[in-house]
């Protein structure tokens, strides 16, 4: 399995964001992490990074655990957090060669990754501009740009179309059903159109806790729509 979370829990003082949850992402899978906001998304794919520690449970990507080893963990992943953090004063390959160095990439190898990631994220007329310069979908695939820059087997993204015009919406959608092809992707979002234009399998959570885990067409038996089910199950 590329992503392995076992009775994974945190608590913030009285709360439970995350509530003892377990589920898997096979190799190759595009998984929607999909619950209304506050329902504990974030902490997951937090925990799942490295950026804070679980309460209780475990976690592993690409077999590595997440507490015991989590150098090994970074190297296997791509992370788009939710507010895109950027440094809006650099150019954009200046950026992809900051963000490439950090994962050990230099000289011609660090070029060559560069000029193929712009290639694929499709910034090629923007990538002579100041990141600050950009439009907001510009800016999303910039960041997606530098989850993608070191060839990571695993993508953790959170909520990615955040704040995106219709337009830009569409392009990010199918930029991470592209890149998806040959990647285990996981997506937070509150949004059920997403889930259904991007992914293999949905896993809802509420609340803290899973309360769905299966394929799109298991959980629209009977006639009823993602959006139908994913109102039942959070209400």
């Amino acid at each position: 399995m590329s992503i392995k979370i076992q009775n994974l829990s945190k608590v913030y003082g009285t709360q439970r964001a995350v509530d003892d949850i377990s589920f898997e992402v096979a190799k190759g899978e595009i998984v929607g992490f999909l619950g209304p906001n506050g329902a504990g998304k974030s902490t997951t794919m937090k925990i799942l990074t490295g950026y804070v520690p679980a309460t209780d449970g475990s976690a592993e990507v690409n077999g590595f655990d997440v507490k015991t080893s989590p150098m090994q963990v970074k190297s296997s992943i791509g992370y788009l957090p939710e507010h895109n953090p950027l440094y809006l004063d650099m150019y954009v390959r200046e950026f992809l060669e900051f963000a490439g160095s950090l994962y050990g990439l230099k000289g011609k190898t660090l070029q060559i990754k560069i000029a193929e990631t712009i290639e694929m994220v499709g910034l090629g007329l923007e990538k002579h501009k100041k990141i600050g310069q950009l439009s907001k979908g510009y800016r999303q695939r910039v960041g997606l740009a530098q989850a993608l820059i070191h060839n990571p087997d695993v993508l953790i993204l959170d909520e990615p179309t955040t704040g995106l015009d219709p337009n830009q919406l569409v392009e990010i959608r199918d930029l991470i059903k592209s890149v998806g092809k040959n990647k285990t992707v996981i997506l937070s979002t509150h949004i059920m159109q997403e889930v259904e234009a991007i992914c293999d399998r949905v896993v809802i959570i509420n609340r803290g806790k899973i309360v769905a885990n299966g394929m799109l067409s298991e959980l629209k038996q009977g006639g009823k729509g993602i959006e139908d089910v994913f109102r039942e199950l959070t209400t």
